[in-house]
C-alpha cells in the first residue's frame, strides 16, 4: 500500500472538495434547511420511515435532538408522524412529497457537479477513482449507493441499528 500519510493527505484534500459540492448543492435550500436537517431528510429517504430512536441512532445524536429536528422539519411540512401500526405508543417519522422533492432537487445539484469533475478526468483515472473510492467506502464500512432507484442518493448513512 502507499504511504498512508501520502493517502491521508490525498483523501483529505478530496473531502474539501466534496464538503465544498455539498455545501453548494445544499445552498438553494439554506432557507427551509440546515446541514444536520437535511441529514436526517436523506436518511429517511433512504431507510424509510423511522421511529424517534432509530432516527437519533442512525444521525449519532441524542434522542432530544433529534425530536427538535424533526419538530422543525415537520412545521415545514417535510416530515410529518403517524402512529406505529405495530406499537401505536409510538410514532413513526415519514418524509412527505416536499420533502422527498428537496432530498431529490440537492441530490441532483451535488450529481450533477460531481458529475462536471469527473468528466475533466482520464478515463483511466476515473476508473482507478472508482476502484479507489469503492475500497475506502467498504473499509469504512459504508454501502455502495445503487445506480438507480429510490436509494441512489449519494449521502446514505449506515443503519447502525441493522444486523
Amino acid at each position: 500500500m502507499a504511504d498512508v500519510d501520502a493517502v491521508t493527505r490525498a483523501v483529505l484534500t478530496a473531502s474539501r472538495v466534496l464538503v465544498g459540492v455539498s455545501a453548494r448543492s445544499l445552498a438553494a435550500a439554506e432557507d427551509t434547511v440546515t446541514l444536520p436537517q437535511f441529514r436526517l431528510l436523506v436518511a429517511l429517504s433512504v431507510h424509510g420511515d423511522a421511529n424517534l430512536s432509530t432516527v437519533a441512532e442512525v444521525l449519532g445524536v441524542n434522542p432530544s435532538t433529534a425530536m427538535r429536528m424533526i419538530d422543525r422539519l415537520t412545521t415545514a411540512g417535510l416530515t410529518e408522524r403517524h402512529p406505529n401500526p405495530a406499537n401505536r405508543r409510538e410514532s413513526l417519522i415519514q418524509l412527505t412529497d416536499d420533502g422527498r422533492r428537496l432530498v431529490d432537487e440537492v441530490t441532483s445539484r451535488r450529481r450533477a457537479e460531481i458529475a462536471t469533475i469527473v468528466s475533466r478526468m482520464d478515463p483511466a483515472q476515473g476508473q482507478a477513482l472508482i476502484d479507489a473510492l469503492t475500497a475506502f467506502a467498504h473499509a469504512a464500512g459504508e454501502p455502495a449507493v445503487p445506480v438507480a432507484g429510490p436509494d441512489a442518493y449519494p449521502l446514505g448513512w449506515t443503519d447502525t441499528t441493522a444486523g
